[in-house]
């Protein structure tokens, strides 16, 4: 009964916009020129068609937290501060979708003290972390079908700990339907 007072809400963005795309070769400079004859009108969509672009990010309130505070996959394959962004063109009455998620790498870890960069440690062993594991991607894969996975994570360093623990379960869970690529973006600074 007290479903009335209730209202949904997400912890997000939204953000829609109408562009307009002009395939046109010609710079801005040579429209605008008092030499440039005047052309012929066609229909405004065959020259400049219009796109209605749409971001729309969800955080789920599971495991959300401060940096640093909340880390790595809880006992029910939830990952801390995960995030989906669908991004959405709509043109010539056709609809494209692309979603991406992201969140905490999904293993039992942590990392403490307040330090600007606090060293991560491994909170629980490989087979305590197999299920939860399987938890958070079974759910994954149930609502996307498949995954490329791309681990940002350091591979050298303190980070190296976090990453070759990911790729282990990911070796152990054994899945085709699941993609893993390791890129390291600080060798590519």
């Amino acid at each position: 009964e007290v479903d009335f007072w209730i209202i949904p809400i997400i912890q997000g963005f939204v953000q829609i916009e109408e562009l307009v795309v002009n395939y046109n070769e010609s710079s801005d400079d040579d429209k605008s020129s008092p030499e440039t004859p005047p052309q012929e009108s066609t229909c405004v969509d065959d020259v400049h068609p219009t796109f209605l672009v749409a971001l729309i990010s969800r955080r789920s309130r599971h495991r959300a937290g401060m940096r640093y505070k909340r880390r790595g996959v809880d006992k029910n394959g939830n990952v801390a501060n995960y995030v989906e962004t669908e991004q959405l063109i709509h043109v010539h009455n056709h609809t494209l979708s692309f979603i991406q998620t992201r969140g905490s790498v999904p293993v039992f870890w942590s990392q403490v003290g307040y330090r600007y960069n606090p060293r991560p440690r491994l909170d629980k062993s490989e087979n305590e972390t197999v299920s939860c594991f399987r938890a958070h991607f079974e759910e994954q894969l149930k609502n996307y079908k498949k995954q490329v996975i791309i681990n940002l994570v350091d591979q050298t360093g303190r980070e190296k700990i976090i990453g070759d623990a990911y790729l282990k379960q990911v070796l152990l869970y054994n899945n085709a339907n699941l993609t893993y690529v390791s890129f390291d973006f600080h060798e590519h600074w």
